[in-house]
């Protein structure tokens, strides 16, 4: 057996088996405290409302140990299984040039994993979000927001991919830097036109109506030298009872989002320190420090696939036969979780840095105790877990958990 398949194999075995093992401790710590109210919240939250939020996160654990399973055994089936090799076999029958091959297997490669995916995605919106309350998706909106993503994807992916795919052909030895070069552009691209192009395709935006708040808005985001261009309401409602609020595009073309469902729930001030939270973020540069350390990672990661394509067993080793560029990359994008799973704690625990930092920025601009109780508002309309088991946290939650980002900003507030 080639020595990268033992590699691949005791890596997935040990991941999933991690993530199983964090999971399972997830569900029986939730499920323990579900019946006591935290401390901190008993004041604010119900224990009805406590325990919806119990079963939600149990719910969607389950799901997502059962999925997990699922994913593995179609990685294993891409990759040792020779999917991958039976797709490329039969497109090079064809006779195309091997960077339009190459974009054909990616292309199927892509829809066949939606069609493996869309059962989940179904059960997921019209099973779990539904029995909770929170899905306001109807069955046509979700495939025609199916079909609007594939689509955009053919239209914005095939070009991009097939410059990619030239790129490591033509481009020499060091075929890597140019190909970071036009992936970061690519992606500093997407991120400017986000707003204005991409997103209205896929829900309605218009002018915050409210006057009093536009201004209070206005005038925290001028004390603070962030410039966009406008404050918009968007109707997540038509999708889901999850409420959120977020900054997005980039330079001068940023625009200011909330979902309309939160302004149902927060009142003025309260959007006004969820709103400084997120100007927390541009204060502090977190952007610009993520794309930094996106790009470096992504540099070092294909100047390591520019070594790789070239060793014989990289290809035998994960069941493909013929080497090709195109393959290489679309190997190296499935192998690469596998092992990059294990340093996700320390992403996680950078991210939740960012977050803490955003809520001290935020408690300078408006009353801490706004902000808890704007936040603690969100956490019982999303039934968000008022208990996530702490080593579980520490791997996948982006955000700092509710006690502990609570009493952080408790100890500001004195």
């Amino acid at each position: 057996m080639n020595e990268l398949t033992v590699v691949f194999l005791l890596f997935l075995i040990l991941g999933t088996g991690l993530q199983i093992w964090l999971s399972q401790r997830h569900k029986a710590y939730v499920y323990k405290h579900q019946n006591v109210v935290p401390d901190a919240f008993a004041e604010k939250i119900s224990l009805e409302e406590h325990q919806k939020a119990a079963t939600y996160t149990l719910a969607k654990t389950n799901f997502s140990q059962k999925m997990l399973v699922i994913e593995v055994l179609v990685l294993l089936l891409w990759t040792l299984g020779g999917m991958l090799d039976i797709v490329d076999q039969a497109l090079r029958h064809f006779e195309w040039s091997e960077l339009w091959t190459g974009v054909a297997v990616f292309v199927s490669f892509g829809l066949l994993s939606s069609l493996i995916d869309l059962p989940s995605d179904i059960y997921g919106t019209f099973r779990i979000e539904a029995q909770f309350g929170f899905n306001r998706t109807s069955p046509g909106l979700f495939f025609t927001d199916l079909l609007k993503g594939l689509m955009l994807g053919l239209v914005i992916g095939v070009p991009f991919l097939a410059l990619i795919l030239w790129l490591m052909a033509y481009a020499g030895e060091f075929w890597w830097v140019s190909v970071w070069a036009v992936w970061i552009s690519f992606s500093l691209l997407m991120l400017w036109l986000y707003p204005t192009v991409i997103a209205p395709l896929f829900n309605k935006f218009k002018p915050l109506e409210n006057d009093e708040l536009k201004g209070r808005i206005e005038d925290l985001l001028k004390r603070n030298g962030f410039s966009s261009q406008g404050i918009f309401v968007m109707d997540g409602s038509k999708r889901t009872g999850h409420g959120n609020a977020y900054f997005t595009g980039l330079g001068r073309n940023k625009q200011i989002v909330f979902f309309d469902t939160l302004l149902n729930t927060l009142n003025a001030d309260e959007v006004i320190a969820v709103l400084a939270h997120e100007v927390g973020h541009f204060k502090r540069k977190h952007l610009q420090k993520r794309l930094v350390l996106m790009s470096i990672l992504s540099l070092a990661g294909l100047a390591f696939l520019g070594w790789l394509m070239q060793q014989d067993w990289f290809y035998t080793g994960l069941g493909v036969s013929t080497h090709s560029t195109y393959m290489a990359l679309l190997l190296f994008s499935l192998a690469l979780p596998v092992f990059s799973f294990f340093l996700q704690p320390i992403m996680a625990w950078l991210s939740r840095k960012h977050e803490f930092e955003a809520d001290d920025f935020a408690a300078g601009q408006a009353h801490p105790l706004t902000l808890i109780q704007a936040l603690v508002k969100l956490y019982r309309d999303n039934a968000s877990t008022l208990t996530p088991e702490p080593l579980y946290s520490a791997f996948y939650d982006s955000h700092p958990p509710a006690p502990v980002r609570i009493a952080h900003l408790s100890r500001i507030n004195g």
